[in-house]
């Protein structure tokens, strides 16, 4: 394996966003991440849509919520954060003495891109009165604007946790902030904002699915839009997905969120067909190309040298940690 200089890694770092390191083919990467986890004391925690062999080496999988309570108790010296960002973000957020690493800084997120935190500032300001929920899929910056952060998995508990007369900015996802609206009965105010992958899902294509396998059951991603929402049997986040999956007695189901939970799907009901719900063209646009920036062999260099390493200005920690703090006591107190 490539002998790297530290100080040249963090100028490659700084510029290209993970390490640009030869690798030898021999090396099993399974058990050299699962040595420097015992090394240095780290814990790898994964998103559901990462790649499977990130998932199988991960020490905790889940969705955003699950992954923010697990950053907030981890007792590791160092927090490996398989995901994009504002997921990094997060956990350092809530550990700011621990080393946070990022396997690619460059995995970046559509819809935490769709919401500059300037523009939205302005936005907050043209609306006074209003308290601002954001979504955690957004950036420290848009964390910092907010009052409370929610996840698709306690969005609507939060919502209805509040009085009904209370005026309220959603953000930065118009098709989850719609769909709490319409289930709570909320007229809260929507930023512009959405994600690239659960906007692509053709309704037309999935009509023809269902056809095909009139079994299956539909699960969908509260961030998907509202025609594809309609043809649904289930919403809910991705882990509520997969154990409504787990848990129901169809055998066939046709997912309509990033393929990445499919493995977690196969791996837990492996007599059940899991379709992905297509595209409206050709490409594979239901495979997220941010999550999957983060690559098996990113992550053991990201280990090996502990780069790329997130950090964050005090002033803008302390801003956003308090909405986060506030969603995990309300959660709590909700039992979620």
């Amino acid at each position: 394996m490539a002998v790297i200089n530290i100080d040249e890694a963090k100028q490659n770092v700084q510029r290209v966003g993970f390490l640009d390191v030869d690798i030898d083919p021999r090396l099993d990467l399974f058990k050299e991440i699962e040595r420097l986890k015992r090394e240095k004391n780290a814990v790898i925690l994964a998103h559901y849509y990462q790649e499977p062999d990130i998932q199988d080496v991960a020490d905790y999988i889940g969705d955003s919520l699950g992954l923010a309570q697990q950053a907030e108790k981890t007792t590791a010296d160092i927090i490996v954060f398989a995901g994009v960002h504002f997921m990094a973000e997060t956990a350092k957020i809530l550990n700011p003495h621990k080393k946070v690493l990022l396997p690619d800084l460059k995995a970046g997120c559509s819809l935490s891109d769709s919401a500059p935190p300037p523009l939205f500032k302005k936005f907050k300001d043209e609306h006074p009165g209003h308290i601002v929920i954001s979504y955690i899929n957004c950036s420290a910056g848009i964390k910092a604007l907010s009052d409370i952060i929610c996840t698709s998995s306690n969005a609507r508990q939060i919502v209805e946790s509040l009085p009904q007369e209370q005026k309220i900015i959603f953000a930065p996802d118009r098709n989850l902030g719609a769909y709490i609206n319409k289930k709570s009965g909320r007229n809260m105010v929507l930023w512009d904002g959405a994600c690239m992958v659960h906007e692509i899902f053709s309704r037309e294509k999935i009509t023809k699915l269902k056809v095909r396998y009139p079994d299956a059951k539909v699960i969908a991603h509260p961030e998907c839009e509202e025609v594809v929402l309609q043809l649904a049997d289930f919403i809910g986040s991705t882990t509520q997905l997969l154990k409504f999956s787990e848990k129901d007695e169809a055998k066939e189901f046709i997912v309509a969120t990033e393929t990445g939970i499919l493995h977690q799907m196969q791996k837990n009901s492996p007599g059940k067909l899991f379709i992905p719900a297509p595209p409206d063209n050709s490409c594979a646009c239901n495979d997220c190309p941010h999550m999957k920036l983060n690559t098996l062999e990113k992550l053991y260099l990201c280990m090996e040298y502990e780069l790329p390493e997130l950090t964050m200005e005090e002033d803008l920690r302390i801003a956003a940690l308090k909405p986060i703090r506030r969603m995990l006591e309300i959660s709590a107190s909700l039992g979620l």
